[in-house]
C-alpha cells in the first residue's frame, strides 16, 4: 500500500466543551485512566521535545520517548541522565513539549511549558524504587555519548554489578528528574473527515499548577 493511501477513519468519540473538566489535571487523569482501562501499551510513554543549538549556532529541536512517572498539581515529571542530550539542552533552554500518543483511542495530549529540576530528595526516593538492573544501568550508561560497541557497555554493567553486590545502590549525581510545568495542555480527539476536536487549556499565571489553584482559559482550536 502506498503511503498516500494509508489513513485511519477517526470515529470513536467526541470532545465537547460541556463534557471537559474544569482543569487539565482532572481531564488528563480521566483520559489516562481510560487508556489504562483499554489496556493500551505503554500508556505513560510520552514523546518529549527539547531545543538545542547546532555547531553553526542555529536552533535544532530533538525528540525522544520517555516514561511519565508523576502527574500532579505541579505538572508532569520524568527521570533521566542529566548529562544526556535532553538534559544538557534543558539546562540551557528549559522550553519543552511532550505528546501522549494514544492512537488506539484516536486521542493525544500535547503539553507545552517550561522544565525545572526536581529536588534531590524526590530523585533519590524514586531511584530506589527502580529495579536493580535499571539502577545499575543508570550508572553504566553515559547516555547520548558515542560507544565503540555494545560490548564496552555490557562490560561496564558487569563491573558495576560486581561493585554493588547487594541492593544498596546510590543515586548517581548525574541522574535526576525534570518537572514540566505546563503553559498549555491540549486534548485532541480524532473525528471523521479530519474535523478533529482540539480543546486547549491555557494558563493565566506565570507559574501555573495543573490543578484547581490555577486559572485556565479553555479554547477550541481549528483542526
Amino acid at each position: 500500500m502506498s503511503l498516500r493511501d494509508m489513513r485511519v477513519h477517526y470515529d470513536i468519540g467526541t470532545l465537547d466543551e460541556a463534557d471537559i473538566a474544569a482543569d487539565p489535571l482532572s481531564q488528563f487523569r480521566s483520559w489516562f485512566d481510560a487508556a489504562v482501562a483499554a489496556e493500551l501499551p505503554e500508556v505513560n510513554a510520552m514523546v518529549v521535545a527539547t531545543v538545542g543549538v547546532t555547531e553553526a549556532g542555529t536552533p535544532q529541536p530533538s525528540a525522544r520517548t520517555v516514561l511519565l512517572k508523576e502527574a500532579d498539581e505541579r505538572g508532569f515529571a520524568f527521570y533521566t541522565n542529566l548529562e544526556s542530550r535532553k538534559g544538557t539542552e534543558l539546562a540551557v533552554t528549559p522550553a519543552i513539549s511532550c505528546v501522549f500518543p494514544w492512537f488506539a483511542m484516536h486521542r493525544q495530549v500535547v503539553v507545552v511549558g517550561q522544565a525545572e529540576l526536581l529536588s534531590r530528595d524526590e530523585v533519590d526516593a524514586y531511584f530506589q524504587t527502580r529495579p536493580r538492573g535499571s539502577r545499575i544501568g543508570a550508572w553504566a550508561s553515559a547516555q547520548s555519548t558515542v560507544l565503540n560497541g555494545r560490548e564496552s557497555l555490557e562490560q561496564r554493567f558487569e563491573q558495576l554489578e560486581a561493585m554493588y553486590p547487594d541492593d544498596d545502590i546510590p543515586t548517581p549525581e548525574f541522574w535526576g528528574g525534570w518537572l514540566i510545568r505546563p503553559e498549555s495542555v491540549e486534548f485532541w480527539q480524532g473525528r471523521p473527515s479530519r474535523l478533529h476536536d482540539r480543546l486547549r487549556y491555557v494558563a493565566l499565571s506565570d507559574r501555573p499548577d495543573l490543578g484547581e489553584s490555577t486559572d485556565w482559559r479553555l479554547e477550541r482550536l481549528s483542526p
